[in-house]
């Protein structure tokens, strides 16, 4: 089937018009080779960076199509979205853009950094329930009672024509491309794409990346078992409910959908930071971690990875930046036993900074009963260049009569 026949709803006139809707007000974002994450996949790579929209997503698309919608009684009663992530900026920042009173529906556990941002946007803040299923039926409830227009993140025609509009570009712009890599939540970014990639360029491949714990739209197409959900750094795309119009046309169009498991997706975050300089959150990362994970499924291939949205909590980026360094052994902890007496300790340190190792602490205890009265224990978290340089650093200590061990349980796993 072609796009225009399997869904006449978003058909390729639709999303060209959600593009005319959408000029001058949403970006049109750059897609731009990437000659390090090429080198590191093996096959050439273009990175749509939706991550330079004003809120940092793409959801700004279908959110400034459904409010061009509204008409004058619609938008003076205002409109209410439910999210605690980017749905939610966008809808607030572009409703406030065009003086349409909105609100925004968080469960009461989100964090106080999201809702205070959201506010600061200029919606107002609802906390009900004690997780999504529940802050669905307060956000129905307060729709009905106060007579808003409910703007869903990804189950509406309009919504996925202004996604659509991400796809058009790409190929407008790189139509040489072979495959487009998209991430999965509820499903409207990708079927948005499919729908528009599909009609301009029918051979193109469309592949989906699910979080291995949220692979929902996986599961209700008949591709894999019923998820577990947890906890995960995609935030933005753990979707327990994927969207039904939104199935129907993932399942008529797109030709695959891969998962990825946490360390595919803190391995992704931390190359876009290390190798394309892009903060990227966890489920703008699942291409990414897809491409890595899969490379025989992309070689040869001019692969367009769609970077759906750049908001992630710094505290976590900081944490994951520096267990990279772990993982690749550039960061480690060493633990010896020394003599306990005056100029072992500087000993030890010189036969370090000699070798090049950079110390980042030092833990220092004599106390407990587990070490020899005579003896003290030390462990040394070193910066190093590399996992052969840590393998140096081991040699020379033992040399100079400072049996040491590894204890960086992550360190020198992978490269």
């Amino acid at each position: 089937m072609s796009a225009r026949t399997a869904i006449p709803a978003v058909g390729l006139t639709q999303v060209r018009h959600a593009a005319e809707i959408i000029r001058g007000t949403v970006l049109r974002t750059p897609i731009v080779p990437s000659p390090a994450l090429s080198k590191l996949a093996g096959t050439s790579v273009a990175l749509k960076l939706e991550i330079l929209q004003a809120t940092r997503s793409f959801k700004e698309r279908g959110a400034v199509v459904k409010l061009a919608s509204l008409g004058r009684r619609e938008r003076r009663a205002g409109v209410i979205a439910l999210s605690a992530g980017n749905h939610a900026q966008a809808v607030a920042y572009h409703a406030a853009r065009l003086g349409i009173p909105a609100v925004i529906v968080m469960p009461e556990h989100t964090p106080f950094t999201k809702v205070a941002r959201t506010e600061a946007l200029g919606a107002r803040v609802v906390l009900r329930g004690a997780d999504l299923a529940q802050a669905r039926r307060a956000t129905q409830d307060i729709a009905a009672a106060e007579g808003l227009t409910l703007v869903h993140p990804y189950d509406d025609p309009l919504i996925i024509a202004g996604q659509a509009t991400c796809g058009l570009e790409m190929l407008e712009d790189l139509p040489e491309l072979d495959v487009l890599v998209v991430p999965v939540g509820g499903g409207g970014l990708i079927s948005g794409i499919a729908a528009a990639a599909k009609a301009l360029k029918p051979g193109i491949a469309v592949i989906g990346v699910e979080a291995i714990g949220y692979a929902s739209m996986r599961h209700v197409l008949g591709r894999g078992a019923k998820p577990k959900g947890g906890e995960t750094l995609a935030e933005g795309i753990a979707v327990q409910e994927p969207g039904r119009l939104t199935r129907t046309i993932i399942r008529a169009l797109v030709d695959d959908i891969l998962t990825v498991d946490e360390p595919a997706i803190e391995r992704a975050v931390a190359h876009f930071v290390e190798s394309a300089s892009l903060v990227v959150e966890g489920a703008g990362s699942a291409p990414l971690a897809a491409l890595l994970a899969h490379p025989k499924r992309f070689r040869r291939k001019s692969v367009g990875l769609v970077v759906s949205g750049g908001n992630i909590d710094s505290r976590l980026l900081a944490s994951i930046l520096m267990r990279g360094l772990v993982r690749t052994g550039r960061l480690v902890r060493l633990r010896t036993e020394i003599t306990d007496q005056p100029g072992v300790l500087a000993r030890l340190t010189r036969v370090l900074g000699e070798h090049g190792g950079n110390i980042i602490e030092i833990y220092h205890q004599r106390l407990f009963y587990d070490v020899p009265v005579k003896l003290a224990e030390v462990d040394v978290v070193v910066e190093t260049r590399s996992a052969a340089h840590v393998g140096e650093l081991l040699a020379a200590l033992e040399q100079a009569d400072f049996p040491t061990r590894l204890l960086s349980s992550t360190a020198l796993k992978d490269g």
